[in-house]
C-alpha cells in the first residue's frame, strides 16, 4: 500500500466521519465516503485497532498488518470496470473485536466489505 493509498488528511477523515456512511461486518465497523476526485488511487483507507481493547502495541499492529495485507490482496475489488475514474472512496476499517483473528478470517471478512462499499457506491452514484 503506497502513501498516497493511506488516508491521512485532518480535512478528509473529519469529512469521512462526518459525512460518511456507516455499517458493520463483525469485527470491523466500517465508515465510507465516496467524494470526487481526479487522479489518484480509487481508494484511501485508515485503518485503526483501538488501544483499549489491545493494550499491547505489537498485537495492535500485528492486527493492522493483517488487515493491510487483507486489503492489499482484494482491492482490485473495489476498481470495477474501470469506469467512473473521477470518483473515489474514503474508507476507515475499525477493527472492534476482542481477539485476533486469523488470517484467513480477516481475509474472508475484508472480502464481504469490500464487496459491500462496491454495491453501496454503484447505488449512491447510480
Amino acid at each position: 500500500m503506497t502513501k498516497e493509498e493511506r488516508l491521512y488528511g485532518k480535512r478528509q477523515i473529519e469529512a469521512l466521519f462526518g459525512k460518511g456512511k456507516t455499517f458493520y461486518q463483525h469485527p470491523f465497523r466500517v465508515y465510507w465516503l465516496g467524494v470526487e476526485e481526479y487522479g489518484g488511487p480509487p481508494a484511501r483507507i485508515l485503518i485503526s485497532v483501538p488501544k483499549r481493547k489491545f493494550r499491547l502495541a505489537y498485537r495492535r499492529n500485528r492486527l493492522k498488518r493483517l488487515i493491510r495485507e487483507a486489503y492489499r490482496k482484494n482491492k482490485p475489488m473495489l476498481m470495477g470496470d474501470g469506469e467512473g475514474d473521477h470518483r473515489q472512496l474514503l474508507i476507515a476499517f475499525i477493527y472492534n473485536g476482542s481477539t485476533i483473528l486469523s488470517y484467513t478470517e480477516i481475509e474472508r471478512k475484508i472480502i464481504l466489505i469490500l464487496q459491500r462499499l462496491t454495491e453501496q457506491d454503484a447505488q449512491a452514484a447510480g
